[in-house]
This record gives structure tokens, sequence and C-alpha cells, in this order.
């Protein structure tokens, strides 16, 4: 009895201690656990056999790469020649690269579908705008777990300022993608789908939850210099990020199908519009940054998925030019960060 009942004191104990160390992580860790998981796993995704990570990440153009006599006079290799190496490349496959074959070959799904996340995330900013003005249930509930954390907050007009570039970049993301973008009839595995929901999902919460104090409190005195600061630093990077972003989609929805991009910043990157994509959530994480912070950790846990992410797909997109194209059309460009990737 004394060992059963030991056994049950010590279950209940562990059982309660977990319970008190979950209770204890505050909303803003709890998204930026999330966005370290999703990290981890593009990373681990990285680290696979080229075969399998190709199955696994590459969707849309790249992932059907078929050559045209054009490149095939630009030293590709001739259809019958690369059906051989196909055959003789799947005798070789191994029991990874065999699995997610034939993981990744159900649950296709268009790639039209981007644009729920778009949708999404104005949604759910007008969601939470909506919240804050009424004082919601909530955005209450999520807000005082959060000022009850001995974490410094950002202010209500930081807050305001970043909630404000977030709206308009999932509104310019949700207009390219229904009158600028081109209709695509490739497809994405349905898992990058509902991890593109989940990062939406939680980004509306991540770029507000720092600053749960001040919203709370309903400040809405004259901001502090270096509230200022932050938002004036952060302001000119995102409009330019945001306005050639939109100059680098609109450019490769205007090119002649599959053809290289060549003007504005893809005379200097392959990936110009990934470079947009992380100057946005670096100059956002500056706008949020709380008091006596030069950022906000939250906003950097996301900006640190899209930096690995997109990077994973910006060295895709480089191999897939230089296979396409040639070599030379890429040597002279950077990926997506200039003089570093």
């Amino acid at each position: 009895m004394a060992t059963g009942w030991g056994g049950g004191f010590f279950e209940t104990s562990s059982v309660e201690s977990i319970k008190a160390t979950l209770q204890a992580i505050s909303p803003a860790k709890w998204c930026q656990i999330f966005y370290a998981l999703t990290t981890a796993g593009v990373l681990v995704t990285a680290s696979v056999p080229r075969e399998a990570r190709a199955l696994l990440a590459d969707y849309g153009a790249r992932k059907a790469p078929a050559p045209t006599p054009e490149q095939q006079g630009k030293g590709q290799v001739s259809p019958k020649k690369q059906k051989q190496k196909q055959k003789q490349q799947g005798q070789e496959q191994d029991w990874l690269v065999t699995l997610v074959a034939a993981v990744t070959s159900w649950g296709q799904v268009p790639h039209s579908w981007f644009s729920a996340f778009y949708g999404l995330s104005v949604g759910c900013s007008l969601f939470w705008l909506a919240q804050f003005l009424s004082g919601g249930v909530v955005f209450r509930t999520i807000a005082s777990l959060q000022a009850g954390a001995p974490e410094p907050s950002a202010t209500r007009v930081q807050i305001t300022a970043a909630w404000v570039m977030l709206t308009l970049q999932g509104a310019r993301r949700a207009y390219e993608h229904a009158v600028v973008m081109r209709p695509s009839k490739s497809t994405m595995w349905f898992v990058h789908w509902f991890l593109g929901l989940g990062f939406y999902l939680i980004l509306s919460v991540a770029i507000w939850v720092e600053g749960s104090r001040a919203l709370l409190r309903g400040d809405v005195g004259a901001p502090d210099g270096s509230s200022l600061v932050k938002i004036g630093v952060a302001l000119p990077a995102f409009l330019f990020a945001w306005v050639n972003q939109y100059k680098c989609h609109a450019h490769l929805a205007g090119l002649k199908k599959y053809s290289l991009p060549e003007e504005g910043m893809f005379r200097h990157l392959v990936s110009p519009h990934y470079t947009c994509e992380c100057l946005l959530y670096l100059s956002l994480s500056i706008a949020a940054a709380p008091e006596g912070e030069l950022v906000n950790k939250t906003m950097v846990s996301v900006l640190l998925f899209v930096l690995v992410n997109l990077g994973l797909t910006a060295s895709g997109t480089r191999q897939w030019y230089a296979d396409k194209f040639g070599a030379d059309a890429v040597a002279r460009k950077w990926n997506m960060i200039p003089f570093v990737f």
C-alpha cells in the first residue's frame, strides 16, 4: 500500500509540476515556442537527402523543371537521357525517399489556396481591432496572462503602428493574389497550407502580445522618445520593403511563363521578394520593441522562421534557375541577403 500511495503521490506531484510550468509560460513565450518548433522543422527538412527534401519542400514551378529544346542546346540533357537518369535514380532511392514520395503524393492542394493566408491575415487584424475597441474577452484573457509576466511592455502607440503595418501587408498581399498574380495550376502539399494558416494565425497575436500591459491600461498619453525613434527607424524600412515587394511580384506576374526575372532588384538577387519579406518582419520587430529592448523577441522568432524557410526556398530557386538557364545566369547574384546569402 505504501508503494502504491507513494507512486500515486509522485504521479500527482509530477502532473501538478508540469501544469504549473505550463501556466507560467506567457502567451508571448507560447508564440515564440510555436515559431521555434516550426523553424526546427524546416531545418530538419533541409538536412534530409536532396531527393526527399525536394519532395517535402518544393512546390509550384520548381516541382517539374522540364527542359525545353533551347535549354537542351545549353548543355541540358535530352529527354531520353533524362528519363534514363530518372529511372536509375528511382532504382537507387532508399526507403526514406520512397516513404516521403508516398506520403507527399497524397493531399496535394491547389497553389491558389495561398489566398487563404492573406484573407486570414486581414481577417485576424480586423478581429483583434474589434477586440481592442470593445475590450473583448479573448483579448482581455490573453493580455491579462501576458501582463502578469515579468516582461517589459511596448507602448500602445508602438503596437498601433505595428498593427497598421501588418494590416497593410496582409491587405496588399490579398490584392496581389486576387488581381496581380496569374492563376496557376501548380499544387502544394496540404501540410504547407496548414503551416501557413498557423503562421498567420499566431502572427496576429504575436504582433501585439508584448504590448499587453499598455493595451490593458489604455494608455493614450504622448509616446516617449524611445518609442518614436523605434517607429521612425522601422517605418521607412517597412515602406521600402512593402513597395519593392509589390514591384517584384508584379514583375514575376508579367513574365513569360518560367522565364528569368531580371528587372529591378532581380538584377542583384535571386529572390528579392524574399529579401523584402525578411525586411518587413525585421521592421515590425523594431517598431514593436518593448521598453529597454532593441527588438520585439516574439517578432524576432517570426523573423527567424521566415529567414530559414525562405532561405531554403531561395536556395532551391537558385538551383532551379541554374538548371534551366545555366549557372552563369545567377552566378553574380545573391540568393536573398546582399553580401551574406
